[in-house]
Formats: structure tokens, C-alpha cells, sequence
């Protein structure tokens, strides 16, 4: 595998061709949101961005994907998130800011859950546009426990994905949801047994990357697009992004393979 990037809290590398590999690594703290984390995190899709990616996949280390925020900014020796403004700029919207990327880049992205996702940790799988889940993860949104909010997306993307009435029962109970449950509710593509999360994720990813590239990127933002406006302006914007297609190299390849009766190959691109 080659290395793309080494931080504080993150690596990065491509695990076959076009599809990356990014891995938080401080599993002894259970891979907690520290700034290090989130700025490595946007570091890694500026340069995913101008690379020819066609898919990342994100995982965690040691026993959790990601614990969610890093409460030693609220409280104790180190804290230093101490009003709310400094909770709100210098670190809440960072992590909003981050994973809304996840959901606006031009490839797939897909969170690999090997553990323990709690709080901004399962904003973080949701923010990704595919989820395998290791048959032990715990996932939700449990801040009502520490008497907060998931504040970075998570409450908003919960009711998209599961409905209002569900979200508001695992939201208010704080509810450690299992990954059976979660998979119930359409929130995994897949549950597997831990050391094949990542496994199956590439597996998804090599199946995302025999499609066309323009193709997958036009229809994810259609997708997200969709949950945001009116069906009018959906299907406006549906239009919009079909069109831009016609004619390109993507779009030739794929009329000519038809009419020859073979797979089109897309994976040169």
C-alpha cells in the first residue's frame, strides 16, 4: 500500500488503485474528534480531491471507529472550549464543515465501522455514503447522557435516514443502538464479523469503481440534493445532471459498450 498521508490522528493510503484507505489511529483514546483529527480529516479530501480517487473508505483502531467529541476541551486541566462561541467556531463547526465534504465529494464514500461510533463518531458514518458494520459495533447519538447535543449533523441525518419516530426514540433515550438494529433501518449496506469490515468495504468500493466515475459522483449529488429541496427542483436538478454526461468520454464509452454487447470500462478512468 502506498502512503498518501501520516498525521497526528490519521492515516492515509491507497489500498488499491483509486480507492483510498484512511485509518484514525488513536485507538487508545478511542479515536476521539481532537483538532488534529478533524484538520487531517479536511487535509485528506483537498488532496483526495485532486487525485484520480474513486472511493474512500474510513476506519477506526483498537475497540471504536470514532467516540465522538474530544470532552477534554469542555472539562477538566485541558479544557479550553469554554464559551460558546469558542465551542461553536473553534471546534463544533470545524467537524460540521468537515463532514458535510464527506457528502460532497465527487467520489463514494464509506465508513468501515470496526467499533464503538458514538456521538460525533456515528455523525461521522452518516456523513459517509455507505456503511459496513462489524456485527459488535454500538452506534447512536448518546449527548442527552452529558446532558448535550450532537451538534455536527448527526440529529439531522439520523431523521433522513431512519424517520422521525425512531430518531427521536434513540436521540432522547441516548440509546446504544446495535448493529442488527441499525442494519434493520437501512443503515448498513452489510454487518460482518469485525477483521472483514474492511474487507467488504473494498469490495464495495471495487464495485463502485467499475461504474462510471462522472456518472456515480452526478447521481450522489442528486441524491443529496433530492432530500433538500422540492420534487420540482429535484427532478430539475435530475435533468441538470444528466445532461452534463452527454457527449463525454464516460457517456461514449457507455452507448458504444452497449451496443457492442461488452462491459463498458470505466475503471481506465
Amino acid at each position: 500500500m502506498q502512503d498518501i498521508q501520516t498525521g497526528k490522528a490519521l492515516t492515509a493510503t491507497w489500498l488499491d488503485r483509486g480507492i483510498a484507505l484512511a485509518t484514525l489511529t488513536r485507538g487508545d483514546e478511542m479515536n476521539t474528534l481532537t483538532l488534529d483529527l478533524v484538520r487531517e480529516l479536511s487535509a485528506l479530501l483537498d488532496r483526495l480531491a485532486g487525485e484520480s480517487t474513486r472511493a474512500l473508505i474510513i476506519t477506526g483502531s483498537g475497540r471504536a471507529f470514532c467516540c465522538g467529541a474530544h470532552l477534554r476541551y469542555f472539562a477538566g486541566p485541558e479544557a479550553t472550549v469554554t464559551d460558546p462561541f469558542s465551542a461553536r467556531d473553534g471546534y463544533l463547526a470545524q467537524i460540521a464543515q468537515t463532514y458535510d465534504r464527506l457528502e460532497e465529494m465527487p467520489f463514494p464514500t464509506i465508513a468501515a465501522v470496526n467499533g464503538f461510533a458514538l456521538g460525533g463518531g456515528f455523525e461521522l458514518a452518516l456523513s459517509c455514503d455507505l456503511r459496513v458494520f462489524a456485527k459488535s459495533v454500538k452506534v447512536g447519538l448518546p449527548e442527552t447522557r452529558i446532558g448535550a447535543v450532537a451538534g455536527a449533523g448527526g440529529v439531522q441525518k439520523l431523521i433522513r435516514h431512519v424517520g422521525r419516530s425512531k430518531a427521536l426514540e434513540w436521540i432522547l433515550t441516548g440509546a446504544h443502538v446495535d448493529a442488527d438494529e441499525a442494519a434493520r433501518f437501512g443503515l448498513a449496506v452489510d454487518v460482518v464479523a469485525a477483521e472483514q469490515v474492511v474487507p467488504r468495504a473494498l469490495e464495495l468500493a471495487r464495485v463502485l469503481r467499475r461504474l462510471g466515475p462522472r456518472a456515480v459522483a452526478q447521481s450522489k449529488r442528486s441524491i443529496y440534493v433530492a432530500e433538500d429541496v422540492d420534487l420540482r427542483s429535484a427532478r430539475r436538478f435530475g435533468i441538470e445532471a444528466l445532461s452534463m454526461l452527454v457527449g463525454g468520454d464516460e457517456w461514449m464509452e457507455g452507448m458504444q459498450a452497449f451496443l457492442d454487447k461488452r462491459p463498458p470500462a470505466f475503471d481506465r478512468w
